[in-house]
């Protein structure tokens, strides 16, 4: 058995662990269907990565994943963890994303209550007994 050095584990974990951010642009039909190991389910949907160049990507939630596809709007940002697979079969391969994780960005949904809160900008004219160096230290340093 061939052992793996750290450097080649790394770089196992490295390439299995892997996160595509984007728009989700369409979301296709559920499938399900009942197979050896019991009922199935799976959702197909495409995200439009934000590069000069946007690719369009295809992943497969499966499972408790379809439902919280379900739950994220159309258009929105998305950040997917998917594990990548490939399979053989009659000479040809093909490849498939699963999303073990996906996660809304939401640092672009500031909530709208925020904008009703007064900005008071507060006067700093007394500084009175305050002071930005450390006296007893002379170095020139401002930290």
């Amino acid at each position: 058995m061939k052992r793996l050095f750290p450097y080649s584990l790394f770089l196992y974990l490295k390439i299995m662990a892997l996160e595509i951010s984007g728009k989700i642009i369409k979301v296709l039909p559920e499938q399900n269907g009942t197979g050896r190991n019991g009922a199935w389910k799976k959702q197909d949907f495409i995200v439009e990565t934000k590069e000069q160049y946007p690719k369009k990507i295809c992943i497969t939630a499966w499972g408790d994943k379809v439902n919280a596809l379900s739950q994220i709007p159309m258009q929105s940002d998305v950040k997917v963890s998917v594990n990548i697979e490939s399979r053989e079969f009659n000479d040809k391969w093909y490849t498939d994303l699963k999303a073990w994780k996906i996660e809304t960005d939401n640092a672009h949904d500031f909530n709208d209550e925020r904008k009703d809160i007064p900005y008071i900008d507060t006067p700093y004219d007394d500084m009175t007994g305050v002071t930005f160096s450390d006296e007893k230290n002379n170095d020139d340093l401002p930290f």
